[in-house]
């Protein structure tokens, strides 16, 4: 991080509309990676503790999408659309998130996957297009919250996964 001429760090011209969460997941990155990219894992562990997925549509791929339907423990439905705008397996995953390709409060996303030992850490950094808009997804989502729970599952998926010795 840099400094400013008055010796304090330097903050981030968007550090007020972001979001970033990290977890150490005790399981090789290349299926943690994978977890991410294959929509036959997606499905088992994709969203926050309750929640499942239906996906319509999924090309993991430079401009490609994934359409989906995140399904609420209450009964709502969610609809969700992700664009992948970079891809550096199994380093980091780049992409554009909203609730339709045309949404105009969607929100870009980097995921890095850097090897910790034996395991890997992921990190999500989320930025919005405004700070109202990261904090209403703060505070009327529980964005926060439901990011950890999220990597919470991912990190029992794969330790399934791994147990039963599975590399995808």
């Amino acid at each position: 991080m840099s400094a400013t001429e008055r010796g304090t760090p330097a903050q981030s011209a968007t550090a007020d509309r972001e979001i970033v969460i990290s977890r150490l997941i005790d399981a090789p990155r290349k299926l943690v990676f994978e977890a991410f990219t294959k929509v036959r894992h997606l499905s088992h562990w994709w969203g926050p503790e309750g929640f499942t997925t239906t996906t319509r549509a999924f090309e993991f791929r430079v401009g490609g999408e994934w359409d989906f339907v995140m399904h609420g423990p209450d009964g709502t439905d969610y609809q969700e659309w992700i664009s992948w705008t970079e891809l550096a397996p199994p380093e980091r995953i780049a992409m554009l998130h909203g609730e339709t390709r045309d949404d105009p409060n969607a929100f870009e996303s980097v995921l890095t996957f850097a090897p910790d030992g034996a395991a890997t850490r992921i990190e999500m950094h989320t930025v919005f297009p405004t700070k109202e808009l990261r904090d209403e997804a703060v505070e009327k989502y529980h964005a926060l919250e439901g990011g950890r729970q999220t990597l919470n599952s991912l990190a029992a998926y794969v330790a399934d996964l791994v147990r039963k010795g599975a590399e995808g």
